[in-house]
């Protein structure tokens, strides 16, 4: 046999034998999602016929699916026919309702943010009213989401609700007609005073966000905008589609986007930009912090790996994720991971390891340091993975501690701002400024309430306590422990006078958005915005030089 085709036998033999392999690959998956299908289905049905109480079938078996995709990733959810909308709502920030947010605080179902010329505001509901019944019936012991869903319907149908107004004594009843409600993706774009600098903020990527950011920046360039600052910081993604359009309206027709890559074939895919571009000159600054993720992470990074922007803020979440819903039996639907993307310069950076999780504590942990790789944008620049898009312009908020993460958490800059209102029918405009005696009024109601917080400090603290119990090391230094903990127990009356300039801003703004919404919101926090003044300043003295190769990403 000649050498040629004692090659071409060996091939065939090898391919015949990895066909071999997989088929028993296959058909041993296939026997064991057979064979646990059976065991779920034995245990569901014994579970149903003989368990002692109602197990009330539909919830048992929604709470074992819960489960089930739990232990994949927080991004895999089912979502039965009754919760469809919510499913419908990610993908196009549509629904019919009244127009308004809800919570519980404090235990009471409150309303939390009405949307500006939505039913709920124009009927003359607030924020911070309390929802006491719903179309007649007491909402004692539901929560916040059980209400959510009474409240949302047909357009056109209405709907009764009953609140509780703080310094009111009598409850208010509305009837309020549901309408279809879209939250706008970009919620406000100006430019700022310099004339010259554009400023678009990007909240979501339902299905009309490109659409929006194209309007906004069109816009602004017929008022003469000369530079770009996009703001994504607090957007947590949606559309993958819609990221690629808009990096596409910044970069050449045919650039690599974005790479996906999963499982099966159909998703390992190549994105690249299929359409004209709206400019590919315009210096852009791109803004993120932790809460920005997944399609704001595909626009941020694809941008930066393209030297096409500057991206400044804080590190952004790390969420690497791609997902696609899916109908499943009796319409419901499924939401599912079905692959991870990877932007121009190839890495992912996804953050937390779901597929390695942490022994019997099921805890997941991020990429591990040692697993991170470098990788370099188009100009040479170092740029890593598995860590989320850091920066090339890092701005950290004030150093507030963190007294003002519990003033937030607590509700108490809420509460406060309810009050504001409820006493104060106007304000002069969005520059609003409260008063050293409104500051000394909400230092007192603050100290007034049982009002607890953390510090960094103490946080680390109490991780030194636990290893010395851990380490058999407590008991005889415990004394010292005691002392040390009474000394770093914080100080809410120095902290509120500590950080009192920032405090301020917060209320100032909490109290404008109850006058002027959401819109209000973003215009009063544009002059105090401090990653707004570092964007203009690159704007005005590095922006190119951020971008060559002599300035490299730290680790």
């Amino acid at each position: 046999m000649t050498r040629k085709r004692k090659a071409l036998a060996g091939l065939s033999a090898g391919l015949l034998l990895l066909g071999t392999l997989s088929s028993a690959r296959l058909a041993d998956e296939f026997f064991e999602i057979s064979k646990n299908m059976e065991i779920f289905n034995s245990v569901y049905r014994e579970l149903n016929i003989y368990y002692v109480d109602d197990t009330r079938p539909g919830e048992l078996m929604k709470t074992g699916i819960d489960a089930m995709l739990r232990s994949l990733d927080p991004y895999t959810v089912y979502y039965p026919e009754s919760s469809v909308e919510d499913a419908m709502f990610m993908q196009t920030g549509q629904y019919g309702g009244i127009g308004a947010l809800v919570n519980t605080i404090d235990g009471r179902i409150t309303i939390t943010e009405p949307y500006e010329g939505y039913p709920a505001a124009r009927s003359g509901l607030r924020a911070g009213d309390i929802v006491l019944k719903v179309n007649g019936k007491s909402v004692e012991g539901k929560n916040h989401q059980e209400i959510a869903d009474q409240l949302t319907g047909q357009p056109g149908s209405e709907v009764e609700i009953t609140v509780q107004r703080p310094g009111v004594s009598e409850p208010l009843m509305l009837r309020i007609k549901r309408e279809e409600i879209k939250i706008p993706d970009v919620p406000y774009y100006t430019l700022l005073d310099d004339g010259a600098t554009g400023y678009i903020k990007l909240t979501g990527f339902t299905q009309t966000a490109s659409m929006d950011v194209r309007n906004a920046f069109v816009n602004l360039k017929k008022k003469e905008m000369k530079q770009c600052i996009l703001d994504l910081r607090g957007n947590g993604g949606g559309l993958l589609r819609e990221a690629i359009n808009i990096v596409n309206f910044f970069v050449p027709k045919g650039t690599e986007i974005v790479q996906t890559r999963g499982k099966i074939d159909e998703w390992n895919k190549t994105y690249t930009a299929l359409n004209d571009p709206l400019d590919i000159e315009m210096p852009i600054v791109v803004l993120v912090d932790g809460f920005s993720a997944s399609a704001s992470e595909i626009v941020s990074g694809s941008l930066q790996d393209l030297d096409r922007a500057v991206v400044l803020g804080e590190e952004s979440f790390g969420k690497g994720l791609v997902q696609q819903t899916k109908d499943v039996a009796y319409n419901a639907k499924m939401k599912l991971t079905v692959a991870k993307y990877y932007t121009p310069s190839g890495r992912c950076i996804q953050r937390l390891d779901y597929a390695h999780r942490d022994g019997p504590s099921g805890e997941v942990k991020a990429v591990a340091d040692s697993l991170v790789k470098a990788f370099r944008t188009r100009n040479g620049r170092v740029v890593y993975d598995g860590r989320g898009i850091r920066p090339d312009v890092e701005v950290n908020d004030e150093e507030f501690g963190l007294i003002l993460e519990g003033l937030i958490n607590e509700w108490i800059i809420f509460d406060w701002a309810t009050s504001y209102r409820n006493n104060h029918e106007l304000i002069d405009s969005v520059s609003f400024q409260l008063t050293d005696a409104d500051y000394r009024n909400f230092r007192d109601y603050v100290l007034s309430r049982d009002f607890t917080y953390d510090t960094n400090t103490l946080k680390i603290y109490k991780e030194l306590e636990k290893a010395a119990k851990q380490e058999k090391y407590f008991d005889e230094a415990a004394n010292e422990f005691s002392r040390l903990s009474d000394r770093l127990k914080p100080d809410a009356s120095r902290d509120l006078d500590k950080f009192k300039n920032r405090i301020m801003d917060l209320l100032e703004n909490e109290v404008v958005s109850r006058y002027y919404y959401q819109n209000g919101r973003i215009r009063q926090s544009i002059p105090n915005d401090p990653c707004l003044r570092s964007a203009q300043e690159v704007f005005s003295t590095n922006y190119a030089s951020l971008l060559s190769n002599s300035s490299p990403q730290r680790k």
